[in-house]
């Protein structure tokens, strides 16, 4: 055991000389051309080993072809002596020939339009500033696309770091995304993706530029890793300000719009949540004022009701004033407050959405997008498209033969797919089913078992059946969202893989709306029924309504089915977020705990920089999707259903300003690099929150109006009120309709009724068994059904005009970025032109013939025009 010790002392010994560079280093073995990315494989035993030797050969020399150079480390210079790594480098030519292609924008001159005045506030807001150096890692220039013809246009000082990192690994990627590598079954075969999803690679990524914990020993290195992580992934920087220009320059502008649209979300709210707080507090502080509840809990009053039984034949005879407590607390949600939160909900949505659209706008200004359009993106296909389809047509805008997929094969796989989709929504429709008759069944025993005989009391005064079912249901409901959620993402892949969208935006924005369908389905399924289908269709005593004619429909509580929303709003909204918490952090902490152990413990020279990044998770294409939608859904638990829960907004704020350093922390220390990538908006996202934003006034108007009891008691004070000293005092009693007990079939008869009592009391406006009209709605519900109808109507109205005022007053774009905008692409316009008009004056010079006046006159000609406009 000790020589062999000793033999692998000297074997580590060996290789640390062997090698004076540092394998920490991000460069080749020269020290001089940069590593631009990584790719790594494992030796196979098995049959598929020669064809993937094959594939690996044809794909590294076409790649040499394409002007990469190589460097190759074998598998015994690895750590664990099993993966070969092949290091990348795209040297200057394909740079510049790429950068055209990929139509990158490039420094030409230093931005001389001065910035805006400082804001007054600054000084308040020191203690949230990053240092200057961090905010703006380098100087603001004036733009224009690459063109190799142009070169000495561009301030090129040094060739090697004219090109950022994250430029170069976007170019070295589009490359290996659509380099070939052999014919099989006679198709063309192409593309670093396909090689992956066949083994023939393990991984490929581009590298970090320094360890997260300390600074690389290069020179070299710029260390923006080891500066994000100190600057902004810790979660003891929550109270900072997020250093936007960093994190675009290092991980590219999709990731870094992400981090902005995040931000802004969470400052903004912080005042939703202030407003929900002050809101709640006022329910708190008024619970002891509030009428309904002290009628409820006067044992002269809310002791001596009798109400009628909660299921049948079991259930017995109870008194309204075992539901005090929980009559007490839902004040606390359904006051007058909720309906004024409801309505400045509705417009902070919309303060929202119109700020968000300048702050991208200034964004798309500041890092060059402005002329970025995705349809650029749309003209690039999918490695994937081409491969699967072989046949071609001239396609319009590009002029020139493309694959495309004919209209029959579009057809019969957008029918499976609509198919697929539309079952798993049923799936959740069902499983929603099933959790409402879990409630219905569970709701009898549950009131069977918490009242006792002989005292007519329950068990806990807080806990009454009503809640106890709520509780546990809406536990049920949340694993089974988890579960069906694990499930669908998976099928969801599946098919639109199966579509084969034509570029990488069609295929997000497709997936996007498959997930957020299920999602928006699975989650919100249960709060909408609580909020506008329970206890809305009970029938009365002795006409009650079933389900499948068996279980009985739940009632709300006497004192409003609000209090059970917000119940099972706070259950599935926290539990989704602790949740989301733990998956995104711990998991991959747990994943990485050996390979940072390693990269701690081992010499650089044995555990190198590939090989530390090749141990990290990956993020993957869809990691920021995923990251997009857990938002988007919290939006629409804070927006839908905020009315019954002004906290809502409070827990949606603490838990951003967590998941911004989780979400930052997890990708500076747990994640390989991603390969950067251009946007220069959240994309369909917009829309989606649009479409969010109309639906939450209508639904919020709803909540007001049927699930609150702010209806109800606003009648009875303006209307059928006797007591003008204390308005709402009876309110309780006008609320509970009579019942004869005699009248009550053998099927909802109880068992026992020690009392030998006559009548029992139900929430509804019908007349009493006296009546002519027996049993039927009396016209004071006719009036309540008419003011709620009334209400919605007129809150939907002036909210939305509110909105759309709101919208048009505020323009999507500042006007100092408008006037920026049109100074900046003069003055690139005007460099442009008179770049051209010295390069004609020296070729007239030196008597090139293709030079005519009338070229020069029209390149003049030309500036003059750029200066009119």
């Amino acid at each position: 055991q000790s020589g062999r010790r000793y033999n692998l002392f000297l074997k580590r010994r060996l290789r640390i000389d062997k090698r004076h560079q540092s394998k920490d280093s991000i460069f080749f073995r020269d020290g001089v051309r940069r590593i631009d990315f990584v790719l790594s494989y494992v030796d196979d035993l098995n049959k598929e080993c020669e064809k993937k030797l094959e594939r690996r050969k044809e794909f590294e020399s076409n790649l040499e072809k394409a002007g990469l150079e190589l460097e190759r480390e074998d598998k015994k210079e690895s750590e664990d002596g099993k993966i070969y790594f092949v290091k990348i480098h795209a040297p200057w030519e394909v740079l510049i020939t790429y950068a055209e292609v990929l139509n990158i924008k490039v420094p030409i001159k230093e931005n001389d339009i001065p910035s805006t005045v400082e804001n007054p506030l600054d000084c308040m807001l020191k203690p949230l500033r990053l240092p200057e150096k961090v905010m703006h890692p380098e100087p603001d220039y004036f733009t224009a696309p690459f063109s190799k013809d142009k070169q000495e246009l561009y301030l090129i000082n040094d060739e090697s770091t004219f090109f950022s990192p994250s430029m170069r690994n976007r170019i070295v990627n589009y490359i290996l995304t659509r380099c070939p590598y052999g014919t099989e079954e006679g198709k063309k075969k192409f593309g670093i993706k396909r090689l992956l999803n066949n083994g023939t690679y393990s991984a490929a990524y581009p590298l970090h530029d320094c360890q997260y914990w300390k600074k690389a020993n290069d020179p070299n290195c710029d260390n923006e890793r080891y500066t994000l992580y100190m600057e902004w992934a810790r979660f003891l920087r929550f109270y900072k300000e997020q250093p936007l220009d960093l994190i675009r320059k290092y991980y590219g502008e999709k990731i870094g719009i992400y981090f902005a649209w995040l931000g802004f979300y969470t400052e903004m709210l912080f005042l939703a949540a202030v407003v929900g707080l002050i809101c709640f507090l006022y329910g708190l502080f008024t619970m002891d004022e509030n009428m309904s509840s002290k009628e409820i809990c006067d044992p002269a009053i809310g002791g001596e009701i009798i109400m009628c039984p909660l299921c049948d034949r079991e259930c017995e005879y109870w008194r309204l004033n075992t539901t005090c407590q929980s009559s007490e607390y839902s004040h606390l949600f359904d006051n007058v407050a909720t309906l004024f939160f409801a309505i400045f909900m509705g417009i902070w949505v919309t303060l929202f959405l119109e700020f968000w659209k300048r702050r991208q706008a200034r964004l798309k200004y500041e890092w060059d997008l402005v002329d970025f359009e995705e349809e650029q993106q749309q003209l690039q296909l999918r490695p994937e498209y081409e491969a699967k389809c072989t046949q071609k047509k001239k396609y319009p805008v590009t002029q020139e033969m493309e694959p495309y997929l004919p209209i029959t094969s579009q057809a019969v796989r957008f029918c499976i797919s609509g198919t697929t989709v539309l079952f798993w929504v049923s799936l959740i429709i069902a499983s929603m089913i099933a959790v409402i008759v879990y409630r219905l069944a569970v709701y009898a025993a549950f009131a069977s078992l918490m009242e006792n005989t002989q005292t007519l009391q329950p068990i806990s005064g807080l806990l009454t059946p009503q809640l106890a079912t709520s509780v546990t249901a809406s536990c049920l409901n949340f694993v089974i969202i988890m579960i069906l959620n694990f499930l669908y993402e998976r099928i969801a892949i599946w098919i639109t893989d199966m579509e084969i969208p034509r570029t990488h935006m069609e295929y997000e924005n497709r997936l996007t709306m498959k997930m957020f369908l299920f999602q928006f389905v699975n989650y919100y399924s249960s709060c909408f029924y609580v909020a506008f289908f329970k206890g809305k269709f009970v029938g009365y005593p002795g006409a009650y309504t079933y389900m499948f004619n068996r279980w009985r429909n739940e009632e709300c509580d006497p004192a409003g089915c609000l209090i059970e929303l917000t119940t099972q709003l706070t259950i599935v909204m926290a539990g989704k977020q602790i949740w989301g918490n733990i998956q995104e952090a711990i998991v991959p902490w747990i994943c990485n705990w050996w390979g940072r152990r390693k990269a701690r413990n081992n010499p650089e020279n044995l555990y190198s920089r590939w090989e530390q990044d090749h141990d990290l998770q990956t993020f993957g294409a869809l990691g920021l999707f995923y990251e997009y939608l857990e938002m988007v859904i919290q939006f629409g638990f804070i927006t839908l259903f905020v009315a019954s829960f002004p906290l809502a907004p409070l827990l949606a704020l603490m838990n951003n300003i967590l998941e911004i350093r989780v979400d930052s922390w997890k990708l500076t220390t747990q994640y390989r690099r991603p390969v950067a990538a251009k946007a220069h908006s959240i994309g369909v996202w917009q829309e989606i929150l649009n479409g969010m934003a109309i639906l939450s006034v209508v639904t919020n108007a709803f909540i007001v109006a049927f699930t609150s009891d702010m209806i109800p008691r606003l009648v009875y004070y303006y209307a059928y009120s006797e007591n003008e000293d204390s308005p709402m005092s009876g309110y309780i009693n006008n609320s509970l309709s009579v019942f004869q007990i005699s009248d009550f079939p053998d099927r909802n008869k109880p068992k026992v009724n020690t009392e030998n009592l006559v009548i029992c009391r139900y929430r509804d406006y019908r007349y009493p068994p006296d009546h002519e009209r027996k049993y039927l709605h009396t016209m004071q519900f006719w009036h309540i059904l008419a003011a709620k109808l009334a209400f919605i109507i007129i809150m939907e109205h002036v909210v939305f005009i509110v909105k759309f005022f709101v919208a048009w007053m505020i323009p999507d774009v500042p006007a100092d970025v408008k006037a920026k905008i049109k100074r900046e692409k003069y003055l690139t316009q005007k460099i442009l032109h008179e770049y051209e008009l010295e390069k004609l004056k020296e070729r007239l010079c030196q008597g090139d013939k293709r030079a005519t006046e009338k070229e020069f006159i029209a390149t003049e000609g030309r500036m003059e025009l750029s200066r009119a406009m």
